[in-house]
């Protein structure tokens, strides 16, 4: 799969605006094919309106990915995994987003613009983005199971 043909929605609340921001630039500026659906200033809004939005919009298959970001990424990964049929991880390097892609079939990383600097940031998502799932097997009958979780 070429993946810069995915369609990747990112989003943050106001802590992670300017990490946000700067991916942002960083994707287009690699080809991919993204999508911001905010927040658009540092001005405060609540991290769960924003990553349910997004969440739901992957979920719904308008999006083949997800980045949503908060401070510290733990609060828009609890609200996105409340939504049906995702998977998101929480990913302060590259070796989670690997793992969350090959083992966990995980469609939307979190990021914690607090917690993760820019060039590691843009590593992360990179191999977040450019890592399969490794279908078949143990993995893909665990990701079955938590798929059997939903309950939205």
């Amino acid at each position: 799969m070429d993946v810069k043909k995915l369609k990747i929605a990112i989003a943050s609340d106001h802590a992670g605006f300017l990490l946000k921001e700067h991916l942002c630039k960083f994707l287009i500026n690699e080809g991919y094919n993204i999508t911001d659906m905010g927040t658009d200033s540092e001005e405060a809004v609540d991290y769960t309106d924003i990553a349910y939005k997004t969440s739901k919009a992957v979920a719904d298959g308008n999006y083949d990915r997800a980045i949503i970001i908060c401070g510290t990424g733990l609060g828009v990964s609890m609200v996105a995994n409340k939504v049906s049929n995702i998977r998101a991880a929480l990913c302060n390097n590259t070796y989670m987003a690997r793992m969350s892609r090959e083992h966990n079939d995980a469609n939307i990383i979190c990021l914690g613009a607090r917690v993760i600097g820019n060039g590691l940031a843009q590593d992360t998502i990179l191999r977040f983005l450019e890592t399969d799932f490794e279908k078949g097997g143990r993995h893909s009958a665990r990701v079955d199971k938590i798929n059997a979780l939903d309950c939205e």
